[in-house]
């Protein structure tokens, strides 16, 4: 990430070591070409984990035996059926930190716009895509991240990293020029606001379910959001890859636009992983790390991964809703009252380094995070 300006750019918190592209890697690996051996080898040495095997029936199960909540955003503002759907949404960040997002009022026409161009992006010539390149210690642009040593196991996945509000920390070198409307007002930033608005009206229901002002977390989270664009390219080797290793993310919300509709995400709940099957038009939300330290734990981030189709490629976007530079992390003075503080306070460039100089392990960080007993 890069210079920190008046509490909103990121930078010179760190960023991750250059790899090699795994969609190149990919291409290589499905041609029939005799650098196929190299490139197969680096899969091999970089890529595969012995230990994984998504297919272990012991710790995958399927979600109908024990569904992934559904909140409806059209019957949680509408004051007839407000109070039944508030109490689904409690239940849904209590016992499972994951929901899906139905009637959320982004329109198909501008999510259709979106998955368009992030799919036009990802079709473009490797060169023509490093044009948006992260730079050296940097987080923003294209390329991965979360690498930070020559030893660890790498993702099967490329990334482009934006910032996206509040406008004055957009770099716009890092935003592609091509496909030409991937800049444009009616696109990608309309989707930012678009989700800002779903974002900021669940963190109001959750503030009350909490017993808090309805603008409490919407004021934790207001300023800051970037999208991560994920591109996961089928892999030979599926079975012993990840797109993403376990962890929980490092923000107050998270707001997941499935592209396609090739699965892949799954969440950890009782010892076992469970695909979060995506549902037409829905979004996937999910408490992040500092809402789970704001609450105190009464709300819990979950551990999730992604794992990788062996001939199909898979899109996802994943709004983050965070706070801002400048500010500090740590449980809310109105959710410790009568009981302890379970997490640290910091400051959020402190807990931006933390997170930039970790691989991803689980719920590793939070661990670090917490008080003693």
């Amino acid at each position: 990430m890069a210079m920190v300006e008046n509490r909103g750019r990121l930078g010179g918190l760190g960023g991750s070591l250059k790899v090699d592209n795994v969609q190149a890697l990919a291409t290589a690996a499905a041609a029939d070409d005799p650098k196929y051996m190299l490139t197969r080898d680096r899969i091999l040495n970089r890529y595969i984990r012995p230990e994984t095997d998504v297919d272990d029936l012991v710790r995958v199960v399927d979600d109908d035996d024990d569904p992934i909540p559904v909140v409806d955003l059209q019957r949680l503002v509408d004051p007839t059926s407000s109070q039944e759907e508030a109490a689904k949404l409690k239940s849904a960040c209590e016992d499972w930190g994951f929901f899906q997002l139905v009637n959320h009022g982004v329109s198909e026409e501008l999510m259709e716009r979106v998955k368009a161009d992030v799919e036009g992006f990802f079709r473009l010539p490797l060169e023509a895509k490093e044009e948006c390149a992260q730079l050296p210690g940097g987080l923003e642009g294209y390329g991965q991240a979360f690498v930070v040593s020559e030893e660890q196991k790498l993702d099967w996945g490329d990334m482009l990293f934006l910032l996206s509000q509040p406008q004055s920390c957009k770099a716009p070198k890092f935003w592609p020029t091509d496909p030409p409307t991937f800049r444009q007002a009616e696109t990608l930033d309309k989707y930012s606001l678009e989700v800002r608005r779903v974002a900021h009206c669940v963190l109001g229901f959750m503030s009350r379910n909490l017993g808090l002002e309805s603008d409490r977390l919407i004021d934790s989270f207001k300023e800051f959001q970037s999208f991560r664009i994920n591109y996961y390219p089928p892999c030979p080797y599926a079975k012993n890859v990840l797109g993403i290793a376990p962890h929980s993310d490092a923000v107050g919300l998270t707001i997941l636009f499935q592209v396609n509709s090739v699965e892949g995400l799954q969440i950890s709940r009782n010892g076992r992983w469970i695909p979060v099957k995506p549902l037409p038009g829905a979004f996937v939300a999910n408490i992040g790390d500092i809402l789970e330290m704001l609450t105190n734990g009464k709300y819990k981030s979950i551990e999730h991964r992604v794992i990788v189709d062996p001939s199909k490629e898979r899109l996802s976007i994943a709004a983050f809703h965070t706070a801002s530079m400048g500010s500090v992390v740590g449980p809310l003075p109105e959710l410790v009252d009568g009981s302890k503080e379970y997490y640290k306070s910091l400051s959020m460039e402190d807990f931006t380094k933390l997170v930039v100089s970790s691989k991803l392990d689980g719920k590793g960080l939070m661990d670090r995070l917490k008080l003693n007993p």
